[in-house]
């Protein structure tokens, strides 16, 4: 059995959580989250937990139980605690910049690249070298953090580019002469 889905999600106390068929709709003090599951889990919720059901035991079925479960857990985080990626620009003259909602990055192309914020979606700078992303939704925060990082990923040799923090980058040795 899933490991992960026959764990029972705990619901804090300032989110509720409405179940209708397949579509989970999440709603706390940062936002509110929907999204439609496999119709064949059932859900069981009682005063504060959440427990995810599968139906038998045969492969597709496991396969989704623990997705499902890990799912919901991350949308009851994400509305009441929210999510956070930082990424370090590391280079000379590398720098990123606020302009309205949306950064500005300077990393060494012949154009400023501009990236805009989603609606859910917070982008903040500190020190011109350290973008925060945050929001409620786990999916989006990593897909843009990843974006952003994309656009400059770090090189072995000089260590160079966008960075996730705390990100070891394996360095690769030079070409030697003869």
């Amino acid at each position: 059995m899933s490991r992960v889905g026959k764990k029972i999600i705990e619901i804090p106390a300032d989110v509720t959580v409405t179940i209708e068929g397949n579509v989970i709709t999440v709603k706390g003090s940062k936002g509110e989250l929907t999204s439609t599951f496999n119709e064949e889990m059932t859900y069981k919720q009682e005063d504060n937990s959440l427990e995810v059901v599968r139906p038998s035991d045969s492969k597709e079925h496991k396969t989704v139980h623990g997705t499902t479960r890990a799912l919901i857990a991350n949308m009851i985080e994400g509305v009441s605690k929210g999510f956070e990626k930082n990424l370090e620009l590391i280079g000379v003259g590398y720098r990123a910049q606020m302009q309205g909602k949306n950064i500005i990055l300077n990393v060494g192309y012949s154009h400023p690249v501009e990236i805009h914020a989603e609606d859910e979606i917070t982008l903040s700078v500190e020190k011109n070298t350290k973008v925060k992303v945050e929001g409620i939704s786990k999916e989006r925060v990593g897909a843009i953090a990843s974006y952003i990082r994309s656009i400059r990923p770090p090189e072995p040799y000089k260590g160079k580019g966008i960075r996730y923090e705390g990100e070891h980058v394996r360095r690769k040795e030079g070409k030697t002469g003869k």
